[in-house]
């Protein structure tokens, strides 16, 4: 069991992080409980985006450099991995083909006009909402857990829901998770973070948890709906979109508590 999880955690650290972790190789017996660690990966990009807003206050740092980097964070802690779901998501819902383009435009390693355009309107939100939060930042505390809280949905969408294709890491991590034990140890993510938004957060802890969650159902019915499923991609795009609105739930906290 310790070396089941282990190998998870391994997976996990190696697929979803770029941070410098053994790479083990990928079995039934090391892919059963990766995805469970899939959130504490965002609680470590969490932890570094807290961490930074503290030093870039204590050194009393321009709020433009401040976001410019608290922006790269994510994507120097995780290669982007997330973000490149995102983009292709967007170039296959842009293109109004029928499921099956969808889904080969999913495959298709090159960046259409869309994802770019789409992936530097994202960038820059999230650039405002991290300058404005370094101008108000009594709810930031709620980006300790939301990082988290958006991968224990992704995480859970790989093994709730049904995946488009019979191929891809999506298709890769569900047949080869316990699918019932990971869902519990999502859901037991999920209240963790919960509760944490609740106290630390308040009422806005709850505004953000009510966003990702209403997030969360409009999303999986449109990869239902668009694509027969989901891909690792969707759940990509899933992830990204979770982490933009708690860090909107937090700019709207600290401008109403200011």
């Amino acid at each position: 069991m310790l070396s089941e999880l282990f190998g998870g955690l391994l997976v996990a650290f190696g697929l979803y992080s770029a941070l410098p972790f053994p790479q083990v190789e990928w079995k039934k017996k090391t892919m059963r409980y990766a995805l469970g660690f899939l959130p504490l990966i965002g609680v470590i990009v969490g932890a570094c985006e807290y961490g930074w807003l503290f030093l870039a206050q204590h050194w009393q740092l321009s709020a433009m450099l401040y976001a410019a980097i608290a922006v790269l964070i994510p994507v120097a802690l995780t290669g982007g991995i997330h973000l490149d779901g995102f983009v292709d998501t967007c170039d296959a819902l842009c293109s109004y083909g029928d499921k099956e383009k969808r889904l080969n435009i999913l495959k298709d390693p090159h960046v259409g006009a869309f994802g770019i355009l789409w992936i530097i309107v994202l960038l820059l939100v999230q650039f405002g909402l991290f300058a404005q939060i370094y101008e108000a930042p009594k709810e930031a505390v709620m980006l300790l857990a939301g990082y988290a809280l958006a991968r224990a949905f992704g995480g859970n969408m790989i093994v709730t829901q049904k995946c488009a294709k019979d191929s891809g890491l999506a298709c890769m991590f569900a047949d080869n998770a316990d699918k019932k034990q990971v869902s519990y140890i999502m859901a037991g993510w999920i209240a963790a973070c919960v509760c944490w938004l609740l106290i630390m957060g308040k009422g806005f802890g709850i505004l953000a948890f009510a966003a990702v969650l209403l997030y969360f159902v409009c999303h999986v019915r449109m990869c239902h709906r668009n694509f027969g499923g989901i891909t690792g991609d969707l759940c990509g795009m899933c992830i990204t979109i979770g982490e933009t609105l708690v860090l909107c739930a937090a700019v709207i906290g600290g401008l109403c508590l200011r």
